[in-house]
């Protein structure tokens, strides 16, 4: 492979990264307006207690894949594919135990799925990410 199409190579799977970290950030949004609407407006009986640390943890999760839409562009190969595996499996990881804490809703289930898939995957991509 010459230099050029290393170049090109590298740009797609950084393109693609930072693409699945938007769809990833998209539903994660989405999934947490759903909740916190449905606990608090339509059940009037909120399962979870919002508290100021609470929220600030919220707040922290939501911003790990912002920060990696960017990290994904602009990082050098190695950090880019060890960044990219070791928050997708982090991600991963919480999202399959928030499925543990009360009942879900099915709207809950189904983006947790799909925010599982599309975590996943970008470890998946990132492991077979090579120079």
């Amino acid at each position: 492979m010459n230099a050029l199409e290393n170049t090109s190579s590298e740009r797609d799977m950084k393109v693609r990264l930072s693409t699945l970290w938007i769809f990833f950030m998209f539903n994660t949004a989405y999934i947490d307006i759903t909740t916190l609407y449905y606990s608090v407006v339509i059940n009037h009986t909120p399962t979870v207690h919002y508290t100021q640390l609470f929220l600030l943890g919220g707040a922290l999760l939501i911003e790990i894949p912002a920060v990696m839409v960017v990290l994904s562009r602009t990082l050098p190969h190695r950090a880019n594919r060890w960044a990219n595996i070791i928050v997708g499996a982090f991600l991963t990881a919480v999202q399959i135990a928030t499925l543990f804490v009360g009942k879900p809703t099915l709207a809950y289930l189904f983006l947790s799925i799909i925010l599982i898939a599309v975590s996943a995957g970008i470890v998946r991509y990132s492991w077979k990410w090579s120079n």
